[in-house]
């Protein structure tokens, strides 16, 4: 930071220390974030210059971004793009960008060899690895002021170096916090950071009276009267800029209302080229280049330089590093902006668009270009210069940013006259290619509105290829909304614009998007006509990745279908012609499907197998956001749950939680299962509720069903479970293919539980009408168990989930009938032994129940012992406490609970688990508790074995659930 301050530091010397303290912790090996918050001029430019003063004294390099406010403009990457020129341009940290050159694109250095434009998740991570090697080659601190103003691809950027713990050195970010009105964007993802245990946040205050009166006289030329001081004291209210300002207006701030009267005083004092810089200053931003001051101001060198002299001595104007100068305080350039004359800002904002359209300026002030043209009135050079914003947005990966560029341009299209418009583009198109931005920046809903007003554009002159495009994009669009029936009738649209003859492009992708939507809507023998038809053109034109697409479609509609080794070679090929042509989108397409296939046949291995490839793949290409990768995540994580990977599972959903986009809630949902299980009943529904309140979204409402069903459930809440189940299937199936989508037998089976315990109970107590009614409710449940595992909703037959979830409607609805059948239930039992050890353990404990009612009593234990170890190695809470009431009630001889084994540590062992706790390695462990780390290693590794923990996060995740340790206070700031 090249802030240079003539004004003594007063009154910030604990928050410093706390800054400074920071940087001591991340030399230690704990880096840290520190969000510095404050109401605009209380000091946070100030503290943060004297952090970095303080850093840069004790070896530390500063690199620092500024966030800028220009309007709706959105200049993406801003504070990152200047924070990594900074580093590329020092000789000791240039080395480490070989490296990394998804990077280049971000700071114009793109080399041939840089990686798709559109791998958003490829930029952020080569960034991340890049500030990693910078901080290996010198320390370092991140500086970010004004992430008020930020725009969202930055916060994306910032929140994934956070949130992932992926930043390896300290960095500290202000915002001003009366600028955060109620919908502003940057307050959900500050909610987000604060939570994040490597992140502190440091509230600025107003000052206290006592140090404003200080700071007044230390500022002071001359003694300051008590009189004077108690008057501006009065008027600063703690704000440190405001008592600066008011003690340098002295003595004509006197009936002075606001703080913009007292900075425009000063500024009237100074000679008036002076004044003309400032105001030309202003108009280009917070802060702006020499040579483009130098053009705009168009006055001698030599004036030039005596007028910045005048506004440098006076704090008005701080040069920087990089030849540029930025106003000392932002307050200062919006009163000189405000006073400006309507004429005068207008000519000087078209100034600064002439001169940003010269030859030389790089991509990245396209943006700036467009902002100064609107305000400059040139709405034609407002026009082109959005579009060319919108493509390097695109380039550098900002697909919100591409967005806004491109909504701008079609705001304008209609006020430019014809001649004015490029010539190379049309409505429509721009239209079209601002919902593929929409859909790439993770809005499906605001894809399908833009290509709805790409329909209503095309007139009956559109070119009927274009007119098709525009229908069959919006059939897609409409699929990924769950608007099936929509989506069909736009994609037949599609295909009745064009012949088959002569074969295209366009009738084949219009063919390939028909035949998904009529698979959607039950239209399986139109599908496979139109799919083979197109595949035989496909192949005729060569057309690879629209092979590949039907040959996918075709797998679903073929007895040799996904779950299928027939089905997953064909799929295998149609992934490898895909990737071959280059379309991640079928690629991702294809290995969804084949991971799905694998999940469904119950062939758990494979099915990991190729959820790894295809998130991978995602990931490299940065389309972890996109259709399919986000199923993908999703079936990810239910793997993770299905298997008993809890603690994983619950880390990956908090991991991705930074990059999904608001369509893409229902990728991390399997958490709020494992929430569930572990009796976090109240923080489950809240997460379930909160997938239902958005956009309305088919997977969402799946996976919120399960939850609130089964949280009935376990409630005990015979009639909410049953009820539950009856309105998730009014809204799965008003947009499903068939009546009853196939999670209705899990459904079922959930809400069966409490239902067959409310007929036990009535039927135990005599109750014959109650045990009828609830036997009726029973048998209404597993009728639509039966009719759901019949057949899976693609016509195929259930695989071995759907046909363990229906054993164990079966055995809930024998129990609401008759009592705890045997037979039942070790049918139940043998059917999740497929890999779902959760549910499994559920059915034992079931079968174990039944097992007492029969007296066989030593299989009766030996089942809660099973179930028992499964209950503790998942940290299964409610599970746990069912077993432990059965032991009692049955006087069974379990296995040890949970407490007895933890009752096992050693006292030294429970010392090496307490500070697991704090996340001490096992070197510092030892040095704790003055042994070898080695010792220590071996301490660590009995702890795990006695807790049944696979990993050190999961045997203090056990500790802190059994009341072994406690967490420790955490300071707020």
């Amino acid at each position: 930071m090249a802030q240079i301050f003539g004004t003594p530091f007063i009154g910030r010397e604990g928050e410093l220390a706390r800054l400074t303290g920071t940087l001591e912790r991340a030399a230690a090996g704990d880096p840290r974030a520190v969000l510095l918050a404050g109401d605009a001029g209380v000091g946070k430019t100030r503290i943060l210059t004297e952090a970095a003063a303080h850093a840069a004294a004790t070896g530390t390099t500063v690199l620092t971004g500024h966030c800028v406010d220009l309007g709706d403009v959105g200049l993406p990457y801003l504070p990152f793009t200047e924070i990594l020129g900074a580093a590329a341009a020092d000789e000791r940290l240039a080395p480490a960008f070989a490296a990394h050159p998804a990077v280049d694109r971000l700071i114009g250095q793109a080399r041939g060899t840089a990686p798709d434009p559109g791998s958003r998740l490829q930029l952020f991570e080569g960034i991340a690895g890049l500030l990693a090697d910078l901080a290996d080659l010198a320390p370092l601190l991140l500086v970010v002021e004004d992430l008020h103003w930020a725009d969202q691809s930055s916060r994306d950027l910032l929140r994934f170096l956070l949130s992932r713990g992926v930043l390896r050195l300290p960095l500290f970010a202000s915002y001003r916090t009366d600028d955060l009105h109620r919908r502003h964007p940057l307050r959900p993802l500050l909610a987000e950071l604060i939570r994040l245990p490597a992140v502190d946040r440091l509230d600025l205050r107003p000052m206290a009276d006592a140090d404003v009166a200080r700071l007044v006289r230390a500022l002071g030329d001359a003694p300051v009267p008590d009189s004077t001081v108690r008057r501006i004291v009065d008027r600063a209210e703690g704000n440190a800029f405001y008592a600066e300002e008011l003690l340098a207006a002295l003595p004509g701030d006197e009936g002075l209302g606001s703080l913009g009267d007292v900075l425009l005083i000063r500024i009237e004092q100074l000679s008036e080229t002076t004044q003309q810089v400032l105001r030309t200053a202003a108009v280009a931003g917070r802060r702006v280049g020499h040579d483009l001051l130098r053009d705009a101001v168009r006055l001698p060198l030599g004036e030039l330089e005596s007028a910045l002299r005048e506004a440098v001595g006076h704090q008005l104007l701080l040069p920087d590093d990089d030849g540029s100068y930025s106003f000392r305080h932002a307050l200062t350039r919006e009163a000189v902006y405000a006073d400006l004359l309507p004429g005068e800002r207008v000519r000087l904002h078209g100034l600064f668009a002439e001169l940003l359209g010269r030859p030389g300026h790089p991509p990245s002030s396209a943006a700036e270009r467009a902002h100064h043209s609107r305000e400059s009135h040139d709405l034609a050079d407002a026009l082109s210069a959005s579009l060319e914003a919108a493509g390097h947005a695109q380039r550098v990966g900002a697909p919100a940013e591409e967005l806004r560029h491109l909504e701008s341009a079609l705001d304008l299209w209609t006020a430019v006259d014809p001649p004015d418009r490029p010539a190379d583009t049309d409505p429509v198109a721009l239209t079209l290619r601002a919902s593929s931005a929409a859909a790439h920046a993770g809005d499906p809903h605001r894809a399908v509105q833009l290509t709805r007003h790409a329909l209503a554009q095309a007139g009956p002159d559109t070119d009927s290829e274009l007119a098709a495009r525009v229908r069959y994009t919006l059939a897609g669009n409409l699929i990924r909304i769950d608007h099936l029936e929509a989506a069909f009738t736009y994609s037949s649209e599609a295909l009745a614009l064009i012949p088959a003859e002569p074969p295209s492009r366009t009738w084949v992708w219009a063919a390939a998007t028909h035949v998904l939507a009529a698979r959607n809507v039950g239209r399986d023998e139109d599908a496979e006509q139109v799919a083979r038809q197109a595949l035989a053109v496909a192949e005729e034109l060569r057309l690879a990745d629209a092979q590949a697409d039907l040959m996918v479609s075709l797998v679903g509609l073929s007895p040799d279908n996904r779950r299928t080794a027939r089905g997953r070679e064909r799929l295998t090929r149609a992934r490898d012609l895909a990737r071959a042509a280059g379309n991640l989108r079928v690629e991702m397409r294809a290995l969804y499907s084949l991971a799905l296939g694998c999940y469904e046949s119950g062939d758990m291995d494979a099915c990991l197998t190729w959820l790894g490839d295809g998130i991978d793949r995602a990931r490299r290409a940065g389309l972890l956001s996109s259709p399919y990768a986000l199923e993908l995540r999703y079936l990810q994580s239910l793997l993770l749950y299905t298997l008993g990977r809890w603690d994983e599972c619950a880390r990956t959903a908090a991991a991705d939680t930074e990059l999904l986009p608001a369509a893409g809630g229902f990728t991390t949902a399997p958490a709020l299962y494992v929430a569930l299980g572990r009796g976090e009943l109240d923080a489950a529904v809240a997460g379930a509720r909160t997938l239902l309140s958005g956009p309305a979204d088919w997977m969402a409402t799946l996976v919120a069903s399960i939850v609130l069903t089964d949280a009935a459930a376990l409630r005990g809440a015979a009639d909410d479970s049953a009820r539950q189940v009856r309105t998730a299937i009014d809204a799965l199936a008003e947009n499903s293919s068939t009546t009853l989508p196939d999670v209705v037998v899990r459904l079922a089976a959930l809400a069966l539980s409490p239902v067959a315990d409310a007929a036990e109970t009535a039927r135990l107590s005599g109750d014959a009408a109650g045990a009828a009614h609830w036997s009726g409710v029973a048998e209404e449940l597993v009728g639509l168990a039966r009719t759901t595992a019949a057949r899976d909703d693609d016509g195929t037959p259930q695989g071995p989930e759907g046909l363990a979830w229906l054993a164990r409607a079966e055995a809930e609805r024998t129990r609401a009938a008759t009592g705890p059948d045997v037979p039942a239930w070790e049918r139940a039992v043998a059917a999740f032994g497929y890999g779902d050890p959760y549910e499994l353990a559920r059915c034992r404990r079931r079968l174990a129940e039944a097992l007492l009612t029969a007296d066989r009593r030593e299989e009766a234990a030996e089942q809660v012992r099973a179930a028992l170890d499964t209950a503790v190695r998942l940290g299964a809470g409610p599970l746990r406490e069912d077993l432990a009431a059965l032991v009692r009630r049955g006087r069974l001889a379990a296995a040890p609970a949970a407490d007895d084994r933890i009752a096992a540590l050693t006292s030294r062992e429970s010392d090496v688990l307490r500070l697991l706790g704090r996340g001490l390695t096992n070197r510092r462990i030892g040095e704790e508790l003055f042994i070898s780390g080695k010792t220590a290693s071996v301490h660590v590794s009995n702890i795990l074995a006695k807790l049944g923990a696979a990993s050190r996060t999961e045997a203090v995740g056990i500790a802190y659930r059994e009341g072994l340790i406690e967490p420790e206070p955490v300071e707020n700031g």
